[in-house]
Formats: structure tokens, sequence, C-alpha cells
């Protein structure tokens, strides 16, 4: 298992105020120094694994689908993504969960800074593709508040700190989602993508879930 990098810490001088702020300025920067270190290694870990472990994990997490979150009434929304090419393959799923009835949707980026929106989706449906070639449901697809959301990763931890690719989408989207309505965030990733720490800072949303190919993983402390 690749080792997270832990947050460093700084001693903090009771005065003057300045030093106060000085040294917190210092230890965010740190812990963004080491989120992008940790970044670089995690991209390159998934990057390295082979075709046959890629297919094996899309398989593993169909056969597991949502039922780990059971009960849940068929008018569930789950929001999806479309994966990137490294990662995981999660079109078996959506076809198991649109067999068994829920309403699926995908992201829809609005805005640098804004959280993302969702437009109804289903396996089939034409897609266009938008920023950074990310697939995206058409205009005339309406918009829904998911009340499970997939979320994509490059590492994750057993507290539900998620590593993303540091655009800062789904912790916007998280929280306001979060303050409309009880929502379930599950982070998709491959085993390998586990670490001891994620560094993190007050702005970032912990997962409640992480499905891996070897089983769904309740976050601590939640």
């Amino acid at each position: 298992m690749m080792v997270g990098l832990v947050p460093a810490t700084r001693p903090l001088a009771v005065t003057p105020a300045v030093g106060l702020y000085a040294a917190h300025v210092n230890q965010v920067d740190d812990i963004l120094a080491q989120k992008r270190t940790l970044r670089a290694q995690a991209t390159a870990r998934r990057g390295a694994l082979e075709a046959r472990v890629r297919a094996a994990a899309a398989a593993a997490l169909a056969r597991t689908g949502l039922a780990f979150l059971a009960p849940r009434p068929r008018a569930t929304i789950v929001s999806a993504f479309a994966p990137l090419p490294d990662e995981l393959r999660l079109w078996p799923l959506l076809r198991r969960l649109a067999r068994e009835r829920y309403q699926l949707a995908m992201p829809v980026m609005r805005g640098k800074g804004d959280a993302l929106m969702f437009r109804a989706w289903k396996p089939g449906d034409a897609m266009d593709r938008r920023v950074w070639g990310i697939a995206e449901p058409r205009a005339d697809h309406p918009e829904l508040d998911p009340d499970i959301l997939l979320v994509p990763l490059l590492a994750f931890d057993a507290r539900g700190f998620r590593l993303g690719y540091g655009g800062g989408y789904y912790d916007r989207t998280l929280r306001a989602l979060r303050a409309k309505k009880p929502i379930v965030a599950v982070g998709v990733a491959y085993d390998q993508q586990a670490v001891d720490v994620v560094p993190h800072l007050d702005y970032d949303e912990r997962l409640d879930w992480v499905l891996v190919p070897s089983g769904p993983r309740k976050c601590a402390d939640r």
C-alpha cells in the first residue's frame, strides 16, 4: 500500500497576531505542497495498473452494486461520472443500477468556482464532450439533485478524506448538497488508491463510503 503523507504542523506563536496569521499561511502552503506530491504519486500508481486489473475491478463493482446502502427507495437518484481513461470503468455498474430502476444522473460543469449541477442520464444516451473532453448529458435533459453521489478520486484514506484533481468541484458540490438535504457520498476507486493519510484542509469534504473492487468500506467517524 502506498503510504500517505501526514500533514505537517508548525508551532504557532501566541503573539503577535500577525505571527499567528503567517504561521497559518505557512501551514496551509505545506499541506497544499503535500497534496501536489501525493497527487503525482497517486496518478502514477493508478496509471501503472494492468488492463486485466482494470477489467476485473469494473466487473467486481458491478457485482457489488449499491445494496450496501439499502434500504433505499427505487426513486433514489444516483449521480455517476463519465470516467477518464485511467479511472475505474463505471459502465457495468451503471447498467446494473439502470436495470434496478435507479434514476441516474451525470454531472455538468457550469464554471470555475461553481458547484456541479446534475442532469438525468441513462445508458445509451448520447452525450456531449465538454471541458477536458469529459462527457456530459445534453442540455435538454432535466436537472436533478442526487441522493447518492459516486465520486472520482486519486487517493482516499479510512476517514473518508479524498484527494481529487485540485479543482475543488466535488468539495463545493458536496457542501452545497449537504446544506439542502441528506446525501451519501461514495468514492469510487481501485484498492490500490488507498493511503494512510490524505492531507486535507478545512474546506475538504469527506466521503461516507468508498467502493473498491474488494468491497465497500464505510468511512470512520461519520
